[in-house]
């Protein structure tokens, strides 16, 4: 049997739409009038094989009593937005017919398909007309799913923790609120002017995004305006979920230590503790210290350090090196400790001497996938030395 070859988009269990509403019906139910709900979730030939399809069908038997074509796909051919149609199928025979217009861009839809059983697979061909595009279908060997099987493979997780008990799983910097698709774009106005970065990749909403009626908004944001930012954003219309997820601290180069030093009222002394962190750096890269600079969106800290290249000494050559670093309370609200994570440093060269200049690349085109970070001298060792401060154990999940 050909493998499913797109994904289980449909969030059947949080869809808002009617034509998929009997997917939530118990099995028992469906069983009592003799009827199943089956789903083909890989049909060939729509939107180049970009678009994400779901055929569900309910069966008498061998018998195709209903059906409903579900289809999201990009409004053109290699584009970040997508549109989406869910047409109520006329089963005639072997015939499934229909005309609807897509949700989006409301281009008229029509859908004439034919559907053969061959052996244990399916055949489906025919054409599917989207404006002005038609699509020709060609779909043969594919496989069905029964309704449980279906409802068991959709996953709806964009890793948001609205109370996490610490900052071990999600980042502190790194939020996420799920907004309903058609108060989406007066959230993201409302951002304008605010303190924060918005993830590009989270405005491109996907297909489950579509289905479920919800797209997730991602946002960095400074540690310590993080809490109010999203206490503001439960509060918004439109809001349905938000927490803080994924992002750049990686536990194994955290560091955890006490806070007090390192106060002033209820504010972390970044100037005190930028001071510490590079006069350490300094010593485990080798380097002079070169600059700091505190991201006033984000909150993070980057470092430059300056030192001799030792690739050919006698060109004088430069290296530039730069560590960037977050710190933040080790869990939400109030603590007596901190967290600090600090990244691997990435080294540049270039001939900063006097006179003409040797010009330099950083080899680019050189395919680096799977490369080690740079060595950073015992940078994390010699922070956690200083800071007198803790490092997390993966095995055991727990500060040591």
């Amino acid at each position: 049997m050909r493998p499913l070859l797109l994904g289980l988009f449909a969030l059947a269990v949080l869809s808002p739409d009617p034509a998929l509403a009997q997917a939530k019906q118990p099995a028992a139910k469906a069983a009592a009038s003799g009827a199943e709900i089956r789903y083909f979730t890989a049909i060939d030939g729509l939107m180049d094989g970009a678009a994400d399809v779901i055929l569900k069908e309910t069966r008498i038997g061998k018998t195709v009593t209903a059906a409903t074509l579900d289809v999201c796909y990009p409004v053109e051919k290699g584009a970040e937005r997508k549109d989406r149609f869910v047409a109520n199928l006329a089963v005639a025979g072997t015939s499934l017919t229909g005309t609807t217009q897509s949700i989006g861009d409301k281009q008229p839809v029509t859908v004439k398909l034919t559907r053969k059983l061959t052996g244990d697979t399916f055949e489906f061909r025919g054409q599917v007309a989207i404006g002005q595009k038609v699509n020709e279908v060609m779909s043969p060997d594919n496989s069905d799913l029964s309704e449980k099987e279906f409802l068991e493979s959709q996953t709806r997780d964009d890793g948001i923790t609205p109370a996490p008990k610490d900052f071990t799983d999600v980042s502190p910097e790194s939020v996420g609120v799920r907004v309903k698709l058609e108060q989406v774009l007066d959230f993201l106005k409302s951002l304008k002017g605010e303190a924060l970065e918005v993830s590009v990749g989270s405005l491109s909403v996907s297909c489950d995004e579509l289905r479920g009626g919800e797209q997730t908004i991602i946002m960095t944001v400074d540690p310590e305006r993080a809490g109010a930012l999203l206490a503001k954003a439960k509060a918004t219309p439109g809001v349905t979920f938000a927490g803080w997820t994924s992002g750049i601290v990686e536990m194994d180069r955290a560091i955890r230590f006490a806070a007090a030093d390192w106060r002033e009222a209820d504010k972390i002394n970044r100037d005190k503790l930028a001071q510490a962190i590079s006069g350490v750096l300094s010593k485990t890269l080798v380097a002079t210290p070169a600059g700091s600079a505190w991201n006033a969106n984000t909150g993070k800290l980057t470092l430059t350090f300056k030192r001799p290249s030792q690739i050919v000494p006698a060109l004088g050559l430069t290296e530039t090196v730069e560590v960037s670093a977050q710190v933040s309370s080790d869990k939400p609200g109030t603590s007596d400790r901190l967290m600090l994570w600090v990244s691997s440093p990435v080294t540049t060269t270039a001939d900063e001497g006097a006179g003409p200049k040797l010009n330099l690349s950083e080899d680019s085109g050189i395919d680096d996938e799977g490369a080690e970070p740079e060595d950073d001298g015992g940078s994390i060792e010699a922070l956690t030395k200083v800071l007198k401060g803790q490092r997390w154990d993966a095995d055991k999940s727990v500060w040591k």
